[in-house]
């Protein structure tokens, strides 16, 4: 009900539009847009012609089915959204007390039966506004989340990658052009020539070439790393290295590889000796075996009963892809980190490094149409290096979310301003993914609209939006 409350309001918007909104809608997109920065990447007609060709693809596999793809397409036509454009003058000078009601819309969640536990934070210029657990690290023995309690960040551990890489990069252990077949020479693609041209860059940035999320489901039947990476050369690429988009696990923990071939040492020591230890990280690990060995831990849980939850044992498999989805860390790990990201460590990450892993450098069209409040506020979504690059009203906004089974991350923050904020909750609920547009639309002063569908009596006007 909840959800369906979210996808309510975000029509909301384009329900009080006139007649003739759409039209108007696509003349102000283009008219208004800002860049997201001067140095975002464009498209390239190479690029557009590589799409124009997986289209033309696309209608051929369609075939006789032209006129019922028709039909669906019908079916799922969206409304017409106006995006706004985040005005500077209206952006919120008052970061903590935008703080104190997040902390009030999380007494809201609490209050419910939404999510098992959850641990949230907010920052500003260095400083934690909020610090915030809520619910149960394990339901049955009524452990309470604390700072301390330990997650699962599951895709989050991309940014720890690119991370790393670029450290090593600046000790000139590695390059971003380093070529993966130069450092491992048994590895293949299903193009020869595309093999020996994949480059680091191309590894963190999921421009491999593969299919989206490649052998992701043989990796949830438990079949070995090693294994799934010897049969990507099996796997016809879907356009040349380099040139578009594919979501991967699989070939991103290549980075792991390339690492130790580098270095010498496991992926994991060099992430803790280079991220972890220096940024104060004290709880942050890798592996299912660290993550149950932590002194307090939040376990997965799934739904029991009408409003109950119950949790269950971790699952093994994405460990398997360390440097995609193998860190754990609690809350305060995560503030340390989101502080850095921010440029607040710059003995640790150099500013060079974060404008390095924060640009643009592919278009992932579809990033804006995957959620309501996407759809309701993106002008245009990008991957960097290990981080999506999200046009934001106008305004960029760095962010990534993770889901394994059990567990949830979602981390963001707004460059411009250092401000931002991290969440980790530790069952499939689809709320506290809504919470964080809500924060950034506080904080840049846009329309309020309630995308996670919360009950808050104190906002009332938070329930369907305003112009």
């Amino acid at each position: 009900m909840r959800v369906l409350i979210a996808l309510l309001a975000a029509f909301a918007i384009a329900a009080s539009a006139s007649a003739g909104a759409a039209s108007a809608a696509k003349k102000s997109k283009s008219a208004q847009r800002p860049p997201v920065a001067a140095a975002k990447a464009k498209t390239t007609k190479k690029s557009a012609a590589v799409a124009k060709k997986t289209a033309a693809s696309k209608g051929a596999v369609a075939g006789k089915r032209g006129k019922q793809v028709a039909v669906r397409k019908r079916q799922v036509e969206l409304p017409a959204v106006v995006i706004p454009v985040a005005d500077a003058r209206a952006v919120s000078h008052d970061a903590a007390g935008i703080a104190r009601e997040f902390d009030r819309w999380l007494d809201g969640v609490e209050g419910s039966s939404d999510v098992a536990g959850l641990a949230a934070a907010i920052i500003k210029d260095d400083k934690v506004l909020l610090e915030r657990g809520i619910g149960y690290a394990d339901a049955n023995t009524r452990e309470r989340i604390s700072g301390d309690t330990v997650f699962r960040l599951a895709s989050l551990s991309k940014a720890f990658a690119a991370t790393l890489a670029g450290i090593l990069v600046e000790r000139n252990q590695l390059h971003w052009d380093t070529r993966v077949a130069d450092v491992l020479p048994a590895f293949m693609l299903n193009d020869v020539a595309s093999a020996q041209k994949l480059t680091v860059r191309d590894i963190l940035s999921h421009r491999v070439g593969l299919p989206h999320n490649t052998y992701d489901n043989l990796l949830e039947q438990d079949e070995p790393y090693q294994v799934l990476v010897g049969r990507l050369s099996e796997v016809p690429l879907t356009c040349p290295v380099g040139d578009c988009y594919g979501y991967q696990n699989i070939a991103f923990s290549l980075i792991g590889d390339v690492t130790y071939a580098a270095t010498g040492d496991f992926y994991y020591h060099q992430v803790e000796k280079r991220i972890f230890h220096p940024l104060g990280m004290n709880t942050a690990t890798y592996g299912r075996e660290a993550l149950e060995g932590s002194k307090s831990w939040a376990r997965p849980h799934h739904r029991f009963g009408a409003n109950g939850w119950a949790p269950f044992a971790p699952k093994e498999n994405y460990y398997h892809v360390a440097p995609a989805a193998g860190v754990n860390a609690s809350i305060r790990d995560m503030e340390q980190w989101l502080i850095a990201q921010m440029g607040g460590r710059p003995n640790v990450l150099s500013p060079q490094l974060l404008e390095t892993l924060h640009k643009p450098l592919v278009e992932t069209a579809r990033e804006k149409r995957a959620s309501p409040w996407r759809r309701g506020r993106l002008f245009d979504a990008q991957y960097a290096l290990g981080w999506r690059i999200y046009d934001y009203a106008g305004t960029t906004l760095v962010f990534h979310a993770g889901a394994v089974q059990g567990y949830r991350a979602i981390i963001a923050f707004l460059p411009k301003y250092r401000f931002g904020a991290v969440m980790m909750w530790n069952c499939e609920s689809a709320v506290p993914m809504g919470l964080m547009p809500m924060l950034i639309d506080r904080y840049l002063g846009l329309p309020e609209v309630n995308w996670a569908g919360i009950d808050h009596g104190d906002s009332p006007d938070l329930a369907g939006g305003s112009d």
